[in-house]
């Protein structure tokens, strides 16, 4: 079965090696075939990969584009043990971000990556929220 991507006007896709770019209407497309594939509100850069969980998605993302654990797999490894190490609630989603790279389904280990990202920015907000709660050395207490 095919797969259906609907593009807005302006977005792009990458497929294999190739980034398409839709023009200025909405297109649907239909595609057929084993290549990577990915919208751009979902492709990091190295830019963009500016917390420790993006850094994480970076690494698997350039496997799925490469098609090609072996590459990234030591300093995939690496950024995943710090993180847990740095947070040990993240274990399971670590687990099964793994394991998808273990058996293959890179594509899915992505999608559990973008879990571990919304997971460390809950991190983050709940922190903030934390410290804003706390009072500050200027207060007499």
């Amino acid at each position: 079965m095919a797969l259906k991507v609907e593009l807005k006007p302006g977005e792009k896709l990458l497929v294999g090696n190739c980034i398409i770019t839709n023009s200025e209407q909405r297109s649907r497309l239909f595609i057929d075939g084993k290549a990577p594939i990915l919208r751009e509100k979902d492709i990091l850069t190295t830019e963009t990969a500016d917390t420790p969980a993006k850094r994480i998605y970076l690494a698997v993302q350039l496997m799925y584009i490469q098609e090609d654990i072996t590459t990234l797999r030591d300093e995939y490894f690496t950024l995943i043990n710090d993180f847990v190490t740095a947070a040990p609630s993240t274990i399971s989603i670590a687990d099964r971000i793994n394991n998808d790279i273990l058996t293959g389904d890179l594509y899915k280990a992505l999608k559990t990556a973008k879990e571990l990202i919304q997971y460390e920015q809950d991190l983050f907000e709940h922190a903030a929220i934390r410290r804003g709660s706390l009072p500050d050395d200027s207060q007499d207490g």
